[in-house]
């Protein structure tokens, strides 16, 4: 049995490689670098001010592993630091 199969027409592969969309690509790229070159001044005029917010939300992200900040937990089941990498180092001599 020999099979030949149709091109595929359509989809956005398809779309891409028509000359409207060869026509978005290039409007999409010259848009893309006018807007780059002309507005990196007001990016790093706001850098500063997006370095101090990140901290705050990678405060908020980054302590999901330790239960929170509640006032009322019970902490008495926690080791100190120390001990427990004393503890660790004596199981490493054994």
């Amino acid at each position: 049995m020999d099979h030949q199969h149709a091109p595929q027409t359509g989809g956005i592969g398809g779309f891409l490689r028509s000359p409207t969309g060869l026509v978005l690509i290039a409007f999409l790229a010259i848009a893309t670098f006018y807007l780059v070159t002309e507005h990196t001044v007001h990016f790093f005029g706001l850098l500063p001010y997006g370095l101090l917010l990140l901290c705050p939300i990678l405060h908020l992200f980054m302590h999901g592993g330790h239960g929170g900040h509640g006032g009322a937990e019970d902490h008495s089941g926690h080791t100190n630091h120390v001990e427990h990498q004393t503890q660790q180092s004596e199981g490493d001599r054994r």
